[in-house]
């Protein structure tokens, strides 16, 4: 008759870190445990692209556009790349798309698990650096082409304020300021940022501005989906405040999105920025 107890080491008092109990007991399911063949393996598999993300006063949005691609075809149209981490932070992918979905799965799971274990919550720059430990251990899948590099944004309940944080494929960690995008479309999308990010925004008034930004993005990037008005498919919405985080309902986006695309059709560049001391 087999023995089957629950293994002593998922008893016995451990690490907060998930990952880290994940490697000792079962190094395998770790995406960047995996043995690869040699070569690149960028193209056998498809790639989100553009994330941004954006202050505003009282809180922090990121929205993700909703197209994947592989090579010169669309993979996707209604990928989602944006995600909960927990109550008060997001992440957004970019790259590899199921190894990037993987990962927030691991990093949702690590949040939880340090939670339970501990009996409070990580602080945001604690998230900040474990999902930067996450990164850094898919260096391997990175340099074969699977490269991985999310966007991650929350409330600081300490400051009292939203942050965003990027990365690189390492896992070195940068805190922006204000705003910021990752993908393909990262360019143009910080590129209309610049225009559109006021200090006062509002959540409204953010939310518009980051749907802008993508629009923007899948103007000059093929690999960034704008808003799609045939299939009714719009980017994906998150905003964090001191409430919490939520997903703005897609009726919503697409309301906002619907006013965009109607602007462009008088001006195709987007909305003039205000200039300080002059029209």
């Amino acid at each position: 008759m087999s023995d089957s107890r629950i293994p002593v080491s998922y008893m016995a008092p451990g690490t907060s870190s998930f990952a880290d109990f994940l490697a000792a007991e079962a190094p395998d399911l770790l995406p960047g445990r995996r043995e690869m063949p040699s070569g690149s393996a960028a193209d056998l598999a498809p790639h989100g692209t553009t994330i941004v993300a954006a202050t505003f006063d009282g809180g922090v949005v990121m929205a993700g556009d909703r197209r994947a691609t592989m090579g010169n075809v669309i993979a996707q149209r209604d990928i989602q790349k944006v995600f909960p981490a927990d109550e008060y932070s997001a992440v957004g992918i970019a790259g590899a798309a199921g190894l990037a979905v993987e990962m927030v799965r691991l990093f949702q799971t690590e949040l939880e698990h340090y939670e339970k274990i501990e009996g409070t919550t990580l602080s945001l720059d604690g998230k900040a650096n474990r999902l930067a430990a996450l990164i850094r251990g898919n260096l391997g899948m990175a340099m074969q082409g699977l490269a991985v590099v999310p966007l991650f944004a929350g409330f600081d309940l300490d400051k009292g304020l939203g942050r965003i944080f990027s990365y690189d494929v390492t896992g070195g960690r940068y805190e922006e300021t204000s705003f910021h995008s990752v993908g393909s479309g990262s360019m143009f999308a910080r590129g209309a940022l610049k225009k559109l990010y006021r200090d006062d925004l509002s959540e409204g008034t953010a939310v518009e501005a980051v749907v802008q930004a993508l629009y923007d993005a899948a103007d000059d990037d093929s690999a960034t989906g704008g808003p799609d008005l045939a299939r009714r498919i719009f980017p994906v919405v998150h905003v964090i405040t001191a409430a919490g985080g939520r997903r703005i309902s897609d009726a919503d986006v697409a309301t906002v999105a619907d006013r965009v695309v109607a602007g462009r059709m008088t001006r195709p560049d987007g909305p003039r920025a205000e200039l300080e001391g002059g029209r």
